[in-house]
């Protein structure tokens, strides 16, 4: 259990329904379902897609730039070193090395390999909505999102610096990231090889439900500087053919495909041969759709942590081909937990004495 902290006004998590994508705070939920089919009634929509199992949509009546006063409450974060994970170190090379042989035997180009973080936490003292708040603050970024629905088990902050899918009319774009340094000097052709290998599979994804002739990478390993940490991120759009849906969106593009590898479904099942645990929300899908307006953007659910019972999870990984290091892909893990466990285990209000 975290540590308890005296003298600290400790404000009861909120229940009322609350979320916050695009840039705007969500109140006033009105409906809630499993069925992307619901997208077509028109509305804006906050968005939720597991890695694995149903979608979730929900349909507020009020979007506004403000979050409601006194509908947040407080965070006294967990330790930095009281997380536990579902891979050692060990363990996580050993899942590497398989990578690297499935590779050889030519089964895939590419895998993703993640782990999953937890930590319990004190829930009466816990509102992800303030942890949102926290991450806002020390840890922009642009696809930030967050959602507390208590009657549905809803608890998810996501800071992700990597979007999915946008959608404006009929042009459907998605932003793979690929390749991780502290530094721009740490980006290695290895990188930049495997970034390419997932452009190329996002093209395939997007080219299924796209107008043919319209597939255009529009960027390619751009440098992105977030902190602690640079990244290389390439950018795919294509036009959508007339009639496409949502629910045929989902199904052509997702999970996506800088954290699976290629080819996907190949890399999916080695995925769950080699990890340990399910990734619950992380690697899913997060963010908002206008129905009405044709208009989304969904992030890649990275850089996120959600609650599952008394634990705070938070889930961190690596894109493994036949060049990668063991050692080096475990420090790529840490690094992207890094900066992100520290802003967790910020306390708000601060304590009597002043820390935090």
């Amino acid at each position: 259990m975290t540590e308890k902290r005296h003298n600290v006004p400790v404000e009861p998590v909120p229940v009322t329904p609350l979320a916050f994508a695009g840039g705007l705070w969500a109140t006033d939920l009105v409906e809630a379902s499993s069925d992307p089919g619901v997208l077509e009634s028109g509305g804006r929509w906050f968005v939720v897609v597991p890695y694995l199992g149903s979608a979730i949509f929900l349909r507020f009546a009020t979007w506004r730039d403000e979050p409601p006063v006194g509908d947040i409450g407080s965070w006294q974060g967990p330790k930095v070193d009281s997380w536990r994970s579902s891979m050692s170190a060990q363990e996580y090379g050993e899942a590497v090395e398989a990578t690297r042989s499935a590779i050889a035997q030519g089964l895939v180009y590419q895998a993703n390999i993640c782990r999953v973080m937890r930590t319990e936490v004190d829930l009466s003292a816990c509102d992800i909505a303030r942890l949102h708040l926290l991450l806002a603050n020390q840890n922009p970024a642009p696809y930030s999102a967050m959602v507390r629905v208590p009657e549905l088990g809803l608890a998810i902050a996501c800071a992700s610096p990597e979007l999915f899918l946008s959608r404006d009319s009929s042009t459907l774009m998605s932003g793979p990231i690929k390749g991780t340094g502290r530094t721009r000097d740490d980006l290695t052709d290895k990188d930049r090889a495997e970034n390419v290998m997932i452009v190329d599979l996002v093209r395939n994804d997007l080219a299924r439900v796209s107008q043919i002739g319209s597939i255009e990478v529009a960027g390619l390993l751009r440098e992105e500087v977030h902190p602690g940490l640079v990244h290389l991120v390439s950018h795919v759009k294509g036009e959508l053919l007339r009639g496409t849906t949502w629910s045929e969106i989902f199904r052509a593009t997702f999970p996506p495909g800088s954290v699976t590898g290629a080819p996907k479904s190949s890399a999916l099942k080695l995925i769950e041969e080699l990890e340990l645990v399910t990734r619950d929300f992380y690697c899913g899908a997060v963010g908002w759709i206008d129905a009405d307006s044709d208009q989304a953007s969904l992030s890649v659910a990275i850089r996120t942590f959600w609650l599952d019972g008394q634990d705070l999870c938070f889930g961190t990984g690596a894109g493994i081909t036949w060049g990668s290091d063991p050692q080096r892909e475990w420090l790529e893990t840490e690094l992207k937990a890094k900066h992100l466990i520290e802003v967790a285990a910020s306390h708000f209000p601060i304590n009597s004495m002043g820390s935090s």
